[in-house]
């Protein structure tokens, strides 16, 4: 396999590294000439090119990463997929769910692999917690919480349901096995242009999901909570640990640390080698976007809004 990654910079280096040490980056596409100097530093034998219409004329190559803005995922996710490249596109896939209904066309048309980077899928304590469903060890799932909080800020175009809540979305999405039904939120701006926290309640057919996120609060907190009928389940993103709480005791399962994203990375690149179907289909991708969109109007015209 075969990996041009477009976009490099902020979190698109850390791809760039996992993909390098997997052995399948043969290049680069980035217009910064920081990122240039880091990858012929670091990344031998790696081609940086500055545009495109660049790369696809020199470079050899049958999947894309793309770490760019989201506002550029669109255009540039449909000039891959129309060259009949396989297409793995940073959360999230599309702000427009209109534009990621097009996308999934495309690729079908194409027949070739798309899918979007939701990590949290792929962190153990999210992966422990989806075998305690799957087996029904602590029975049903009534609900889920999130905190999500005091994230750093690397985006201006949107605010933090669009940019951090869809993580959560997305987890809920994945550990209820569908998407919500209602969609209600309240979301307001202290420090920041856009919306900067934000309450989000998902109605599931088998469930309900709460989501707490903020640009704002001091201290950094990762943090899920899982109600079963039986038992529940406490569960923190960084250090990958969860507490299971029964009538009985509560036990803290030993976990091997993994880093998510090379987790997610291998995953996809799994999925094109065997032809089979991404953990995060592209499909799950645009539901995303459509709930963060339904709860941006839910927070503004205050009111539960059916999906």
């Amino acid at each position: 396999m075969r990996v041009l990654q477009i976009g490099a910079g902020g979190w698109g280096k850390n791809h760039t590294r996992v993909l390098d040490e997997l052995g399948v980056l043969v290049g680069v596409c980035d217009p910064s000439d920081e990122v240039s100097e880091r990858i012929t530093k670091f990344h031998k034998g790696v081609f940086v090119y500055k545009t495109l219409d660049e790369a696809f004329r020199v470079e050899n190559f049958d999947t894309v990463f793309i770490c760019t803005p989201t506002v550029t995922h669109f255009d540039i996710a449909s000039m891959c997929l129309n060259a009949g490249k396989n297409v793995f596109v940073e959360k999230p896939m599309v702000y427009d769910p209109i534009e990621g209904e097009a996308l999934i066309k495309l690729a079908k048309v194409r027949g070739v692999k798309l899918s979007c980077g939701y990590i949290e899928r792929f962190n153990p304590a999210v992966q422990q917690v989806k075998k305690i469903i799957d087996t029904k060890e602590l029975g049903e799932l009534l609900q889920v919480e999130f905190h999500r909080e005091n994230q750093t800020v690397h985006i201006k175009d949107v605010g933090i349901i669009h940019d951090t809540s869809v993580h959560d979305i997305d987890t809920a999405n994945f550990l209820f096995g569908n998407a919500p039904k209602r969609i209600f939120a309240h979301a307001g701006k202290y420090k920041h242009e856009h919306e900067d926290h934000a309450i989000i309640h998902l109605e599931y057919e088998n469930g309900v999901a709460v989501i707490t996120s903020n640009w704002i609060t001091p201290s950094k907190i990762r943090n899920f909570t899982a109600t079963f009928v039986n038992g529940v389940v406490t569960g923190n993103f960084l250090t990958q640990q969860i507490t299971i709480h029964t009538k009985d005791n509560s036990v803290t399962p030993k976990v091997k640390f993994q880093e998510p994203l090379r987790n997610e990375i291998e995953s996809f690149l799994k999925a094109v080698e065997t032809n089979t179907e991404p953990l995060v289909t592209p499909r799950q991708a645009v539901d995303v976007s459509a709930i963060a969109s339904i709860a941006l109007d839910s927070s503004k015209e205050g009111k539960v809004i059916e999906y």
